[in-house]
């Protein structure tokens, strides 16, 4: 088969892999139907995660037709449609128990991270991919949910939803700002409805970005490259700041700039991937009752998201902005990179 192989920082290549096969009971092997291309991809091109080696097939997101199973798959079958989560869950370690499978303990990968494909194992870059623990990492697809909606909930939906909103704690009547209007930050503003927040400010250097934000239901915006983008966001709450602030970049600046327009009380919800230090104020936010969460996403909402897509009451389809053949995923790559000039969103690779 075909796969876009990891060669080092820098290089890849689209190239002639063996296929893959059944290696535990639990297995099962999944033709990619679609694909994307996730921000984490182009972080590992650079060299920022030195846990992907030479030879590593790319990609955590996709869905596809399952075409085997090991003998130890009860609820999947061969023909299945399914989105394939971006977290592997063994379901049944202490952490997998209580929903946290983003630190699944099964020795897949390494044990107490569920962040495995195309990280610690092959990826979905490709045109099959082995998924362990197919019955728990696996998603069947209902009927009328298109693959270009579908794989917007192997990762960013669920990201944007679960460690931006849940842990943000947005509850009604709240003023939420999101800081990046990349595709999980747009995520975190899609999803900022379901805790009936009464405004949604999107912050963000692009204009382009900051208009999309609006068709995912932000109600206001604000270009950081303001001088008085924190007098106008504060213009939009009573004065006193935002009651949950979203980091979604990943930035020390961004983070910072979180810290600085939340009110007392609320809460600060880094879901950007940082590859730098932060430096964090604590000599001032002590006494303001802030609370500051992380994590990396376990796709536990992803069911409930799924029905909520199938009902059309969250625009997932809306992240495709460029189409693609999976065989024209160099070009793909290189749209998705300049997302600023190009003004993608999410590329979608089809088979």
């Amino acid at each position: 088969m075909k796969a876009l192989v990891y060669h080092g920082p820098g290089s890849k290549a689209w190239q002639d892999v063996p296929d893959p096969t059944i290696l535990r009971p639990t297995d099962a092997i999944v033709r990619i139907d679609t694909t994307t291309i996730c921000g984490t991809d182009l972080h590992i091109l650079k060299g920022d995660v030195p846990a992907v080696t030479d030879g590593r097939i790319l990609g955590h997101e996709g869905v596809g037709t399952i075409t085997e199973v090991g003998p130890g798959v009860q609820s999947m079958a061969v023909g299945d449609r399914v989105i394939i989560s971006c977290v592997s869950a063994c379901g049944t370690c202490a952490f997998c128990r209580r929903g946290l499978y983003a630190h699944c303990l099964a020795d897949e990968g390494a044990p107490g991270l569920g962040w495995i494909l195309g990280h610690l194992i092959d990826g979905t870059q490709a045109e099959y991919v082995r998924v362990p623990f197919a019955d728990s990492s696996l998603h069947k697809l209902p009927d009328g949910v298109d693959d270009a909606t579908a794989v917007m909930l192997s990762d960013i939906l669920p990201t944007g939803f679960e460690i931006g909103v849940r842990y943000g704690k947005v509850s009604p009547g709240d003023v939420v700002a999101v800081i990046g209007a990349g595709p999980v930050g747009l995520a975190s503003i899609a999803t900022a409805a379901l805790g009936g927040p009464s405004r949604v400010i999107a912050v963000d250097l692009d204009a382009n970005r900051l208009e999309q934000a609006r068709h995912f239901g932000a109600t206001d915006t604000v270009r950081s490259s303001e001088s008085d983008w924190r007098e106008q966001l504060l213009g939009m709450t009573d004065g006193l700041g935002v009651d949950v602030a979203i980091e979604a970049v990943g930035i020390p600046a961004t983070f910072t700039m979180c810290t600085q327009i939340v009110r007392p009380g609320g809460h600060v919800a880094n879901v950007g991937v940082h590859g730098s230090p932060v430096e964090l104020a604590l000599q001032d936010l002590w006494i303001h009752d802030i609370t500051i969460t992380t994590g990396l996403v376990s796709t536990s909402t992803t069911p409930m998201l799924l029905r909520l897509v199938a009902q059309h009451k969250l625009p997932a389809g809306a992240f495709a902005t460029h189409s693609f053949d999976l065989d024209e995923i160099e070009e793909a790559y290189d749209v998705f990179s300049r997302a600023a000039e190009t003004k993608a969103l999410k590329v979608v690779l089809t088979r």
